[in-house]
């Protein structure tokens, strides 16, 4: 680049990208073999309510997961309520609030209030030590989340969840791929739910699954789903609409087969992140501790340290300044949403792991849609920007700034 930062869009030049680089764009299979199932799906007029596509699907992921159960679902929040509802899950479970709103939301619709735990500052999930802390008469059960593909302590939650006789749960919206000590994630706990929205690695449009190894549960669930359904006449117990469609499943089953390559571009991305930002002043790439090397790097998390010059938010408002749609995945924290914040506004003070990790986080582009020469570009842009972090500093507090 220049050595002039004029050219900057922010000051008033053309942007780095023409189009924005996103992101969480989908990644995408074949689309031929996509449209030759659902013509299947349309020639049978089978499209939805548990049809062949919906459970091959299932049974792809069963054999993926090495579980037992697998329940596909029409998204991971709707997943989360149907795991809480069917372990008769109440008063209070304690959770990370790093994680994505829904997690939270999950258990509040099921009239369960969601408690916040300090996450470890290594891993970024669940520290069970600080879990113990928070442990009342009135909870219930752990939530932990695979956070960025990373595994909980899986092993400390564990122990935690059965010295207190309490329920466990993992939010694995993030984890389809990763392993822990060799066994792949989804046979944990009770159950974990994982996500296949449409920003996930492998997608079904939107959708969901919950794995399980609890054959009794998995039938609870299923039951659940259908609105209470065992017959075509009769309904034999509470339930909702959360099935998964046919046209969802076959994207699903598309997105299976090309799971490999997906996470083929996300390492070669990640690497290429890593290689070009390595010796950028106060910016760091997370890196999950050695047990989790099988991660599958859906998410290229920089963080943003006081001696790049900016800050996050100043980084990123330039970043966005040239079309490169960065994200602060996940601020300011669940405890900082509501109704979480109103009910309880003083749970920041034991939250300060979380707080500091959302504070200095930004999530960069990455998956099938981001290249190669896009990283360069990106790399070389962080590099450029936070060289000249004081005329660039000075440009974003000027009141006539463009961009």
């Amino acid at each position: 680049m220049k050595s002039s930062v004029s050219h900057l869009a922010i000051f008033g030049g053309q942007p780095v990208f023409d189009k924005t680089v996103h992101v969480g764009a989908p990644n995408i299979g074949d689309r031929h073999r996509l449209h030759e199932l659902i013509d299947d799906a349309l020639d049978r007029r089978w499209l939805t309510n548990d049809g062949p596509y919906v459970q091959a699907f299932e049974r792809q992921l069963t054999d993926l997961l090495a579980v037992r159960n697998c329940v596909a679902t029409c998204n991971a929040t709707s997943g989360l309520m149907l795991v809480a509802a069917a372990l008769g899950l109440r008063g209070e479970v304690i959770m990370p609030s790093l994680t994505f709103v829904a997690t939270a939301h999950a258990l509040t619709w099921q009239g369960v209030t969601p408690v916040f735990c300090d996450v470890d500052p290594v891993t970024w999930t669940l520290d069970p030590r600080k879990a113990e802390d928070l442990i009342t008469s009135k909870t219930t059960a752990l939530l932990g989340v695979h956070l960025w593909g990373t595994a909980c302590d899986l092993t400390g939650l564990q122990r935690l969840a059965s010295r207190h006789d309490l329920k466990l749960v993992y939010d694995a919206a993030h984890a389809l791929g990763t392993s822990y000590a060799g066994r792949p994630l989804g046979s944990f706990g009770d159950a974990e739910v994982f996500s296949f929205h449409a920003t996930k690695i492998c997608n079904t449009f939107e959708g969901g699954a919950i794995a399980t190894d609890d054959d009794d549960l998995a039938a609870r669930v299923a039951l659940a789903r259908n609105f209470g359904f065992v017959d075509v006449d009769r309904v034999v117990s509470l339930g909702i609409n959360a099935k998964m469609s046919e046209v969802n499943a076959a994207m699903g089953l598309v997105s299976l087969e090309s799971l490999d390559q997906f996470v083929e571009a996300n390492r070669r991305n990640w690497q290429r992140y890593r290689e070009g930002l390595q010796s950028v002043l106060g910016l760091t790439l997370y890196e999950p501790p050695m047990r989790d090397r099988s991660w599958t790097h859906q998410y290229v998390v920089a963080e943003v340290h006081e001696e790049a010059g900016l800050s996050r938010d100043e980084l990123g408002q330039i970043l966005a300044a040239e079309n490169v749609g960065v994200r602060r995945y996940f601020y300011p924290g669940c405890h900082r949403m509501e109704p979480y914040w109103t009910e309880c506004p003083d749970v920041a003070l034991r939250l300060p792991v979380t707080e500091a990790i959302l504070g200095r986080t930004l999530v960069l582009p990455t998956g099938t849609a981001t290249t190669v020469e896009t990283v360069d570009r990106i790399c070389e842009f962080i590099r450029f920007a936070i060289r000249n972090s004081n005329q660039i500093r000075i440009r974003l507090r000027s009141p006539d700034q463009r961009g």
